[in-house]
């Protein structure tokens, strides 16, 4: 269950977090036209830190623009209002949730006049995938369902109706008894897990899946600037699931999943079946970062 806080900012005003309702007929709740973004705030020595607010805001706004809906307010509105929805709500760490969603009004595929409502709500999250998977890694499944193509649904959304694969392929994968689901795309190469990035380590050099067919992740692109500024080589090149099978270290990176790593896919144990040296290095660097204590990356932070 969500652990619910006070207040959640509802198109320009703050309301009770039992009174944030929509109408039955919201059309983004029938036909899944809406977009979103999930930030994380961290508790650090000079107060909460919201990371790489900036980079979220602007994703939104462009998941909005790829899909035609036009945001009610400026970026610099959507982002004064976040800070604030923390501040209202006294958290010192927290995951943040906005969602722009399209009104009640017109039913049927074309909204024509329906009003763009936008929420923010935040709560305590702690580690998406388990504090054990963070600090053992977890285990994860190549799903029977593919990462939709990019001319299907455009992948640099990020789009509530696109999940709906998601959650098929991480209820399969939990069936199955594995923590997290693999997607492959169209081309049968592997592209991401139902709410994460993914990177293999061979030979001491990275691999992550190139922009093609994959949202485009803001922590992914945290660990990509970290590797590089670490000097370890890193590539972005498509990939087979055999050569995440005969990889030595993997690890999945998102902002609710942060960076977990795997130790088993497909039945196939990584490496010897712990997280390896360079998946450590990266997730301390990381943590270090959010929590203020990397003075070369405050500029990924917004203190409240």
């Amino acid at each position: 269950m969500v652990e619910k806080t006070e207040k959640i900012w509802m198109d320009g005003e703050f309301i009770d977090w039992e009174d944030a309702k929509v109408h039955i007929l919201t059309h983004t709740l029938h036909y899944g036209l809406g977009v979103f973004e999930g930030i994380r705030c961290y508790e650090t020595p000079e107060g909460p830190a919201i990371f790489r607010l900036g980079e979220h805001v602007d994703r939104l706004f462009d998941s909005a623009k790829i899909f035609l809906i036009e945001i009610p307010f400026t970026k610099e509105e959507i982002s004064n209002a976040i800070i604030e929805t923390v501040r209202v709500n006294k958290m010192r760490a927290c995951y943040i949730r906005p969602i722009v969603y399209i009104g009640y009004g017109a039913m049927g595929l074309y909204p024509k006049d329906n009003p763009i409502r936008v929420a923010i709500a935040v709560w305590p999250w702690g580690a998406y995938l388990g504090e054990e998977g963070l600090t053992k890694g977890i285990r994860i499944k190549t799903s029977s369902f593919i990462r939709n193509h990019v001319n299907s649904n455009m992948s640099r959304g990020k789009v509530c109706g696109y999940y709906v694969t998601s959650q098929l392929a991480k209820k399969e994968a939990i069936s199955c008894g594995y923590d997290e689901a693999l997607l492959l795309d169209t081309e049968g190469y592997v592209s991401e897990c139902s709410g994460e990035n993914i990177f293999i380590v061979r030979s001491d050099r990275i691999k992550t899946t190139p922009l093609t067919s994959i949202l485009e992740g803001i922590t992914r692109d945290s660990v990509i600037t970290i590797a590089r500024d670490m000097g370890i080589p890193l590539i972005e090149e498509r990939f087979t699931r055999d050569e995440v099978y005969i990889a030595e270290e993997v690890f999945l990176t998102g902002t609710a999943a942060e960076i977990t790593p795997v130790r088993e896919v497909d039945g196939r144990v990584i490496g010897n079946g712990s997280p390896g040296t360079i998946t450590r290095r990266l997730q301390e660097t990381f943590f270090r970062i959010v929590k203020g204590q990397e003075p070369r990356y405050q500029h990924w932070l917004t203190y409240i």
